[in-house]
Formats: C-alpha cells, sequence, structure tokens
C-alpha cells in the first residue's frame, strides 16, 4: 500500500510598521491601530496524514505542543466545527520553528492560521466547509492577519483588517535581545505609564520612503513602556540606525527590533554592527500579499519525524 506523504506550508514572520494603542477598554482590551507586514522569514509545518491521534511535534524542544500551543488548538478547533467527535485524529504536524518566540514576530499566529488552512485541506469533504476566518479570529487576534498577508490595516484588537497597497520591498534586519516580552507584561507597561505619564507621546522611530502617496513614519506605542524596562531596546534600535536604517522601531509587544534597507550590502554591514552590539541578528525581507497567499504546499520528499 501506497503510504500517504506529507505536505509543508509556510509560516510567515511578521512586523508593525505602526502600532498604536487606546486606552483598555471594559471589555479589558486596548483598542489598536496597526500596519502588519509579512516577512521571508518563516517556520514550517510538516502535515501527515497518518492512522491515530493527532500529535505534535517541533524541531525546538522548548516549545510546548500540548493545548499551550496555538496549533493544538487550532487542530482541536476546526475537528470541531467539522462536526467531528472527540480529540482530532488522522494527522501529526511537525512544526520546524525558526521564528524567534516571544519577540512581537507572530510566530505563535502564523503557525496557527497555516495549520487551519493545512488541515481544512485535510479534513474537509466536497461540499463541507468550515468557518477557518471565524476559527482563526477565536484562536488569537493576530491570527486572521496571517490568513491574509501582505501589507494590511488592523483595527479594533488587529482582526478587523484591511488590505493596504504592499510597501515597496526592503531588506528588513531583525536584532534580537537575550530575552523575551510577554505580550501581557507590554501592554501593563504601557497602562502604567499611560498613567504616569498622561500626555506623553512616543518618538517617531524614522520615516520610510513615500509609500501610498506619503511617507511612512514608523511609531510603535508600546515601545516606550518596553524600553524603559528593557534599555536593550533603544540601544537595539540605536545600533541600527547608526547603521543607516531607513528606519527602525520595536515590533509589536517586542522583544525584537527592526531596522528597514534599501538592499542587501547596507542589510549585510548593519546585521555585522547589531551583533557586535551583542544582539543576534536576522536578516529577511519584505513579502507582499501574493506571495503570502500563493498557495504554498508541497509534497516533502522524507518521512515524517516525530519526536
Amino acid at each position: 500500500m501506497t503510504r500517504a506523504r506529507a505536505i509543508r506550508v509556510r509560516a510567515h514572520a511578521k512586523i508593525n510598521l505602526t502600532l498604536r494603542v487606546g486606552p483598555v477598554r471594559a471589555d479589558g482590551f486596548h483598542p489598536l491601530q496597526t500596519v502588519f507586514q509579512s516577512l521571508a522569514l518563516h517556520d514550517t509545518l510538516e502535515v501527515t496524514p497518518r492512522p491515530g491521534p493527532f500529535e505534535l511535534t517541533c524541531s525546538d524542544p522548548g516549545v510546548p505542543v500540548d493545548d499551550r500551543n496555538l496549533v493544538t488548538r487550532a487542530a482541536r478547533a476546526l475537528w470541531s466545527a467539522l462536526g467531528k467527535d472527540g480529540d482530532p485524529r488522522g494527522v501529526g504536524i511537525h512544526l520546524a520553528k525558526h521564528i524567534p518566540m516571544q519577540a512581537g514576530l507572530g510566530g505563535g499566529s502564523s503557525d496557527a492560521a497555516s495549520a487551519l488552512l493545512a488541515l481544512a485541506r485535510l479534513w474537509q469533504p466536497r461540499g463541507l466547509r468550515a468557518d477557518v476566518a471565524g476559527i482563526a479570529a477565536r484562536l488569537g487576534s493576530d491570527v486572521p492577519y496571517f490568513l491574509l498577508g501582505g501589507t494590511a490595516l488592523g483595527l479594533s484588537r488587529g482582526e478587523d483588517l484591511y488590505p493596504l497597497d504592499d510597501l515597496p520591498p526592503f531588506r528588513v534586519v531583525l536584532a534580537l535581545p537575550a530575552f523575551g516580552v510577554a505580550t501581557a507584561d507590554a501592554y501593563r507597561w504601557f497602562d502604567e505609564d499611560r498613567r504616569r505619564r498622561a500626555g506623553a507621546r512616543p518618538r517617531p522611530a524614522g520615516v520610510v520612503a513615500a509609500w501610498r502617496g506619503r511617507p511612512l513614519a514608523l511609531l510603535n506605542d508600546l515601545e516606550g513602556p518596553v524600553a524603559r524596562r528593557h534599555p536593550e531596546i533603544g540601544a537595539a534600535r540605536r545600533a541600527l540606525e547608526s547603521a543607516g536604517a531607513r528606519a527602525a522601531a520595536m515590533t509589536g509587544s517586542g522583544s525584537a527590533v527592526f531596522g528597514l534597507f534599501a538592499g542587501d550590502a547596507p542589510a549585510r554591514r548593519a546585521a555585522r554592527a547589531v551583533a557586535e552590539a551583542g544582539f543576534v541578528a536576522l536578516i529577511t525581507r519584505t513579502v507582499d500579499r501574493r506571495t503570502c497567499q500563493r498557495v504554498h504546499f508541497s509534497f516533502a520528499s522524507s518521512s515524517p519525524r516525530h519526536a
């Protein structure tokens, strides 16, 4: 009997070109206005049809594979939405992890979105279609964006999405401190600082070349509160700016700081400067919506891997 082959699907990272945060609402969430941008940096999910219960394994032993992982929760949510009884069955997923965790790059949310797309392809019979977008929104505020990709405006908690003209291509240098930042901590610090520093305005993080008919100024309302607790954030931004970044800013709730560069050579020089300043440096690039929405499934040539 022919063994079913695995398929692979990419899960792209993101940065927030802008992130404006409003005061906390009655439901405990902050209203957001953010511009998302996809990166070429990605995790890879290898999805293998096989008998038995659903199993998630990961190349990084520090990544949980139980219900703390959004991929496992995505599998459970889709299985239930399709009217299937019991726990998910019939597939294993191996996650090759490349997107740093607790860095504001959206790795967990992107993994969940890609898992939903891959599992929907495997589990949905003809004529039955689960509300994948609705499941994504219930899993997390950023998850729906990764079904869209490219450059997009996110409102409310980030899940109210509007496609924008794609940003012109840039090389992106990521400066990674030796620590992560929990999203809940970043927003708590934002609330604390907002009460103490009423009227204080964050400093724009430089201006990118014209986009949508006007310059784009990077601005992240969470950067100040996080940098006040972790001065390394400011040091990473200064290192990127000194190395010639068109603009630099923290992404999301941190801890990664990114710089935008016009070409490969400036990006490589900046990565060396960032490494000399004591940070882990990664070079990647922006990718457009078409690239993200193109079918990324491919057959795996090797047998399934399980930890």
